[in-house]
């Protein structure tokens, strides 16, 4: 039997995050992570590798559309396991910086699969067959989410792909079908269509990420069907049929629509499952995500969740403040600081997309005073240089104080663009307002110059 004060469950950016954390205020720490490397499924299956394989992507399909190299387009054949091949130097990279995290902080890892025998003990099957059993004071679950899988599917067969097994496609598809438009599902939309690869995009919605400004979600949608993709909105499936010869997706409406491959990416469920959680007092939900309060602590007292496993927000950048915050809070039995509610979004469509605070129709709801600062890309230097004029710096402001509501950009680097406006909003009192803009130097050419150029139309709209 051994002993810790806290043991974490699950490697990825959660975990890390709070192991790191409680580590470094001298607890004594165990990680247990299933697999055989650390890093969780955001290094394996979910950020590294898609966001390494959109990488790969873009710059194929720049190749391919630059003016300059178009006529040696024919020599460019370059498949869909090629491309993910790309992923695996980052993936290496990231692995071995963070197993170095847990050797110097001196962390535990131990691979195998916890089951809680009770609230202070949990039984680790690991992968020589044998159990080890483990006492803490506190544990902290991050074991993660993986794709939903519903039952009537069979996700056996070759033809039907999750976000998970697309990263094991070993060939090119010619057509695909994708049933869930949210964040995955337009990324992989956006991947496949840089391909030249035929996509539907099915959308149980009417509308596509409903939770972004609206102007955003046009310029998505556009700019998706520009590219070729065929998006159906307010649909959903009744019946799956897969041949050798493809995949027939038939929908309640009566739509019929064929493709070599279907993609499933309609939703996420906790990996909860087989874990002892229920039976130790954790409340667990339908999608197998575990109840939490403001503090992440579960319904049992020394047992802490965060991280995908808890549902919304669901993003690596969250998960990774969650856990530290976790960890100061069992470190120190009380935490006087909070987690920022505005946190920004970045979806690696192609053109990206990030934003951060309200949007329009949030502010006209609430009926707060608002004005609009906006720069198109097409008319910055920087982008006319780099051949990225598609897509716009948004910002909403309040009338009266210029006190800046919210930051929504669309295109070229929009998740590093964003982080300016997240730094002024985050500021208190006059600081935080689109005077900054006006009055600050920025770098030219750059695409941050967008700020000076919307904050002055801003201004100008009020003047």
């Amino acid at each position: 039997m051994q002993e810790y004060d806290v043991v974490v469950i699950g490697s990825g950016p959660a975990g890390e995050g709070a192991s790191m954390k409680l580590a470094k205020e001298g607890n004594r720490v165990a990680v247990v992570e299933m697999h055989d490397q650390v890093g969780g499924n955001c290094t394996h299956k979910g950020t590294i590798p898609s966001k390494a394989l959109r990488h790969a992507i873009q710059l194929l399909a720049d190749y391919r559309h630059h003016p300059l190299f178009e006529h040696t387009v024919g020599t460019m054949d370059v498949s869909w396991p090629q491309l993910l091949k790309t992923a695996d130097e980052v993936i290496a990279k990231q692995v071995s910086m963070r197993h170095r995290f847990y050797g110097r902080n001196f962390v535990d890892v131990i691979h195998g699969r916890a089951r809680f025998l009770d609230a202070n003990c949990i039984e680790i099957e690991r992968p020589s067959g044998n159990a080890l059993r483990v006492r803490a004071k506190h544990f902290v679950v991050a074991t993660g989410s993986r794709p939903y899988r519903p039952p009537n599917l069979d996700f056996t067969d070759p033809r039907i792909l999750d976000s998970d097994t697309v990263l094991e496609l070993t060939h090119t598809p010619r057509r695909v079908t994708i049933f869930g438009a949210g964040v995955i599902g337009c990324e992989y939309a956006s991947i496949f269509a840089n391909l030249d690869v035929k996509v539907t995009l099915i959308n149980t919605r009417d509308s596509l990420l409903s939770f972004l400004d609206d102007e955003i979600t046009d310029a998505l949608s556009y700019h998706l069907r520009d590219q070729g993709v065929v998006i159906v909105h307010n649909e959903s499936i009744d019946k799956v049929q897969s041949t050798d010869a493809g995949v027939v997706v038939r929908c309640k409406s009566g739509r019929e629509v064929r493709s070599d491959v279907l993609f499933w990416a309609n939703g996420r469920s906790g990996n909860t499952e087989d874990m002892g959680l229920a039976e130790v007092g954790v409340e667990i939900n339908q999608r197998g995500q575990i109840e939490v309060d403001e503090t992440f602590r579960t319904a049992v007292e020394n047992i802490y969740a965060i991280g995908d496993v808890i549902g919304p927000p669901a993003l690596a950048s969250a998960s990774y403040d969650q856990g530290r915050f976790v960890g100061h809070l069992i470190a120190d039995g009380s935490c006087d600081w909070q987690l920022l509610g505005e946190f920004p979004t970045g979806i690696y469509t192609s053109p990206e997309i990030s934003s951060v605070g309200k949007t329009e129709k949030e502010l006209t709801e609430q009926n707060i005073p608002y004005e609009v600062g906006r720069a198109d890309f097409k008319n910055l230097a920087r982008a006319q240089i780099a051949g990225r004029r598609v897509g716009m710096l948004k910002i909403l402001f309040h009338r009266d104080t210029l006190e800046l509501l919210g930051i929504h950009c669309f295109g070229e680097q929009a998740s590093e663009i964003v982080h300016i406006g997240q730094a002024i909003m985050s500021q208190k009192g006059e600081a935080n307002s689109i005077n900054y803009f006006i009055g600050t130097t920025f770098n030219y050419p750059t695409m941050a110059e967008a700020y000076r150029v919307a904050a002055l139309y801003g201004r100008n709209r009020i003047s």
